[in-house]
């Protein structure tokens, strides 16, 4: 389940741009808003998904509300993403050298 709401949260291209801007640190709600062509309750309602994601934390330091990227929730996703090209990519070498041996045998 908890792969799904990453994947469904990464699933948009404003979720990704804030994902993307937070990869260089910490930054407030309105930071994120300024080049975003949305309004601001519209990503607020994006920083919501990516909060119940795990995908980001947010907290208050005086007035401000800071988002932080959650590096370990997108290690995960990676993880299996990797064992998934990993899987696939043994399959490909696999089916290379059956291939490789019947044309061999053609060949013979």
């Amino acid at each position: 389940m908890t792969l799904d709401l990453v994947f469904g949260a990464l699933a948009d291209p404003t979720r990704r741009a804030i994902i993307d801007r937070l990869r260089d640190g910490d930054l407030s709600s309105g930071e994120l808003a300024d080049p975003l062509p949305i309004s601001r309750s519209a990503v607020s309602q994006h920083l919501k998904v990516l909060e119940s994601a795990g995908l980001i934390t947010r907290s208050k330091s005086a007035q401000r509300r800071i988002v932080s990227l959650n590096v370990d929730r997108l290690s995960a996703a990676t993880g299996w993403l990797q064992a998934a090209h990993d899987e696939w990519q043994q399959r490909f070498d696999n089916l290379d050298q059956v291939l490789a041996a019947d044309q061999q045998a053609e060949t013979s």
